[in-house]
């Protein structure tokens, strides 16, 4: 049987299925946070309503499908933004950085993320971290899984939306990958670039692993005088001393390329400056968004997804951290109304369309049979014989009607047989 609509359906929004859509929005919700599965029991346990996991997964990736097409049309229209000349005070700050999950075959794939926040004064030192001056605030992230150029320009709408076009002051506090560079300067080609102060660490120390591994003897206190001259003073003496052990070990390929590496970013170490600045040295927000945005929900044990609903969870998920749940939930519901509706109408089209073929068809086959089988008529026809109508006299007419002699309405009705 064919699926009709009822117009009270789009007047309420309900959505395909049989979930009213406070309950499709809860399972949706659910299911962004945990697994398909423990989020039929939380819809149970709030809702009273049972659903399969099947149901879970198929209502969370259409929503999740819906919410990224949105997304998606929001960073489309993005060059009016980038042409303003008005700009907000504030300091702003943009980190990104990568994380890998498991597809289905065991095949891991890379999730990029970009972290956009402001810069405030750290009033309340953590006893962790002391000399924490300042820190990053009011955080939201965008992640998805497309090449380094498509990133760049579907990120657009969220940083649009955060106002680092208008911004006066940008910083980009990440690693040193390519793709994170070009990242950054196709959106704020002036930003101030910092390298992560914990990935130069990283690249220092092991320095001192290929070294120390080549038969030099290093003091026991040399990484962490590199690093404290590092972050107070700045990179010139530390490749310097860098350069140094090159000169001692110059066939450690290794050693070049790190060296290299750091060499080619020494304006993104300018520690000092930056802190003097006001601007955060590390990119911990990064780090914890791979955690807390991707890995806490797609690299769950024994988890492997398919390439198609990736994009749809991680949209999920970005509205979720974001704090943007009821904002994504009432556009991803409309899009998926307006797209069955498009649908609608396009299948009516093509059944009108169909029947108007059938139509013209029909048409055409009957006048070729009509002009195939049409009688021929002769030129000279002789007209039948008319008859002349003899109207009746009055006379015979009173006769007619009389009526007979032995007709029982002429016999008296009391004579006796």
């Amino acid at each position: 049987m064919e699926q009709v609509f009822s117009p009270l359906d789009e007047k309420l929004e309900l959505q395909p299925g049989s979930l009213t859509p406070k309950q499709l929005s809860h399972l949706t919700q659910f299911a962004s946070v945990v697994s398909f599965g423990q989020a039929t029991k939380l819809l149970k346990q709030h809702h009273g309503v049972e659903v399969s996991i099947s149901t879970s997964r198929r209502q969370t990736e259409a929503i999740g499908a819906s919410a990224e097409t949105v997304q998606n049309e929001q960073a489309g229209d993005i060059e009016k933004q980038k042409d303003a000349v008005c700009y907000s005070s504030g300091k702003k700050v943009i980190s990104s950085d990568g994380a890998y999950i498991a597809l289905r075959g065991k095949i891991y794939t890379e999730v990029k993320t970009a972290t956009l926040g402001e810069v405030k004064e750290n009033s309340k030192r953590s006893n962790q971290r002391p000399e924490q001056e300042v820190k990053m605030t009011n955080i939201t992230y965008f992640s998805r899984v497309v090449d380094s150029q498509t990133f760049t320009e579907l990120a657009a709408g969220e940083i649009a939306r955060r106002g680092f076009f208008h911004a006066e002051k940008v910083a980009a506090v990440s690693d040193g990958a390519e793709w994170i560079q070009n990242f950054v300067a196709a959106h704020r080609l002036d930003a101030v670039r910092i390298l992560d102060f914990y990935h130069a660490s990283q690249y220092l120390r092991d320095i001192a692993t290929i070294v120390r591994d080549a038969g030099t003897i290093l003091p026991g206190s040399w990484l962490d005088d590199q690093l404290h001259e590092l972050k107070h003073n700045g990179p010139n003496k530390v490749l310097e001393e860098i350069g140094r052990l090159l000169q001692d070990h110059s066939n450690l390929d290794e050693l070049k390329q790190k060296f290299h590496y750091l060499q080619k970013r020494q304006k993104m170490m300018q520690y000092p400056i930056f802190q003097k600045n006001g601007w955060p040295i590390g990119s911990g927000s990064a780090e914890s968004a791979n955690t807390h945005v991707v890995q806490s929900r797609m690299c769950g044990a024994g988890m492997y997804w398919d390439p198609r609903y990736v994009n749809p969870m991680l949209a999920l998920r970005t509205s979720e951290c974001n704090d943007r749940w009821n904002e994504m939930r009432h556009q991803a519901f409309h899009h998926r109304l307006q797209v069955r509706l498009s649908k609608r109408i396009d299948r009516q089209k093509r059944r009108y369309e169909e029947l108007k073929q059938n139509v013209k068809e029909s048409i055409i086959r009957f006048m070729f049979l009509y002009c195939l089988y049409k009688p021929k008529v002769s030129e000279n026809t002789i007209s039948p014989p008319q008859l002349e109508l003899v109207s009746p006299s009055t006379s015979d007419t009173k006769n007619a009607c009389r009526p007979a002699q032995s007709h029982p309405w002429r016999r008296y009705h009391l004579a006796k047989k």
